[in-house]
């Protein structure tokens, strides 16, 4: 008795084991169906969850904040396209020492800036997976290693017969990198400011002409690095510049609320607008903006973007005197029966001039931030409250070529402002009837 009782525990646990390797083999050919893919029902594949895989980027040390948003853009859809594969982070590089950010002074250096500090991170996660660079180096241990660098570079010979292909090779590097391997072979060099801690395992320069996409093949195949930071990403253009994913990355960058806040009361303070009079009510979740009307009507006041510094020596054939900039802003104080004008401009004392002598009968404001909003959010904030309240404007007119101007246009196209009111920029008066007026990049939902 006592050994049939045995025979059957061990038939027991024999058919046990076989209803568990029944359930998890592989074994749809042998068998009519499977729990988990019943008859008639599309079959659902299982597989091991993979690890996440991070991707870094930095732009050319003499790119401006605003050019490197952009690229911010290019990076954010190409992460985009290889979370269709396999998981990718998105990691943000820190902001340090940009050519624009001249103050000195301040409490803090302008040195490893982390995105929270001007951008809502959580509005770009809803892009994009991304993470702060400090999160990077806390989700990988302690060692700081960025295991591969693709250092992109032009092709030496040019365009061949003038000829614009898509292309990319390992090429030997034709310029000086920022990058160089130490006695033990670790690749050390410019790492968002934390060079000192951060190294690289291998490096390798990438000669490229193409779109973002062009670096799929090469980071999906090419390198089982977990961690890739591509240098001088400002190389890789748009994979379709001005279509829906474009426009996605973009309404992703969600000003920090802080900002938005110190623009929305200098606006309420000083040029009697708010989103309730201006039509310009703002949805905390971007994905839920759509203003497909354009009913924006925007505060009683000119906002005006007048960059003069460096474009007096760079764009000199673009950027009119300050004489004839007043002028063409009169005119449209006059035509839209308007006594305020807001000035973003790199040249303050070219401001109190407008203000004293060419626009002496109007009202002309700059915002001046308090020393603790600057010693808090430095240059770039200051930049981002300019662009803030130029975007609420009734009518905007910036400057040509200047990508400050590009992202306030943007930024009153996901406001819902009429295109005529926005695609607008000061002109020389040597162009006259020949000044070209801004492209229409209008939004795409």
């Amino acid at each position: 008795m006592a050994a049939y009782v045995a025979n059957l525990k061990t038939l027991g646990a024999l058919f046990a084991l076989l209803s568990v390797l029944l359930l998890f083999c592989d074994c749809h050919d042998q068998f009519d169906h499977d729990v988990f893919n019943p008859p008639g029902k599309q079959k659902v594949s299982f597989g091991a969850a993979k690890p996440n895989r991070y991707l870094l980027y930095d732009v050319n040390i003499g790119e401006g904040f605003n050019l490197r948003r952009d690229v911010h853009m290019r990076l954010a859809n190409l992460a985009k396209s290889l979370n269709k594969v396999e998981p990718w982070i998105l990691v943000l590089p820190p902001w340090s020492y940009l050519y624009h950010w001249q103050t000195e002074d301040l409490e803090n250096e302008q040195f490893r800036i982390p995105w929270s500090l001007f951008f809502d991170v959580p509005s770009l996660s809803k892009h994009v997976p991304v993470m702060e660079f400090v999160d990077f180096l806390a989700a990988t241990g302690s060692k700081n290693v960025i295991e591969q660098i693709y250092y992109l570079q032009h092709y030496k010979e040019g365009w061949e017969d003038g000829r614009f292909e898509e292309k990319i090779d390992a090429r030997e590097c034709i310029e000086r990198q920022r990058y160089e391997a130490d006695e033990e072979g670790k690749w050390r060099g410019w790492f968002f400011g934390y060079h000192e801690d951060v190294y690289a395992l291998r490096f390798e320069c990438l000669s490229v002409q193409g779109h973002a996409r062009i670096m799929e093949p090469i980071l999906l195949r090419n390198t089982t690095a977990s961690s890739v930071l591509i240098a001088r990403a400002e190389n890789l253009l748009h994979d379709i510049y001005g279509e829906r994913d474009y426009w996605e990355a973009r309404r992703s960058m969600v000003f920090s609320k802080n900002l938005r806040d110190i623009g929305d009361k200098f606006r309420a303070e000083f040029l009697n607008s708010t989103d309730d009079i201006d039509g310009t009510h703002f949805e905390d979740d971007w994905t839920k903006m759509v203003r497909k009307d354009r009913s924006a009507v925007g505060g009683p006041y000119i906002g005006v973007h007048l960059r003069r510094k460096d474009y007096l020596r760079a764009h000199k054939e673009h950027v009119p005197t300050l004489k004839h900039a007043a002028k063409q802003i009169k005119q449209l104080l006059k035509k839209y029966k308007l006594e305020k004008v807001f000035v973003a401009s790199d040249d303050v004392a070219g401001v109190d001039k407008l203000r004293t002598k060419f626009l002496k009968n109007y009202q002309v404001y700059n915002f001046v931030p308090s020393k603790e909003v600057l010693n808090k959010y430095m240059d770039g904030g200051v930049a981002i409250v300019d662009q803030w309240i130029c975007a609420h404007a009734r009518y905007f007119i910036g400057t040509h070529l200047s990508t400050f101007s590009f992202r306030i246009q943007e930024e009153r196209e996901i406001l819902g402002f009429p295109t005529k009111t926005t695609f607008n920029r000061l002109c020389k008066e040597e162009e006259g009837k020949d000044c070209e007026r801004p492209s229409k990049w209008t939004i795409v939902y």
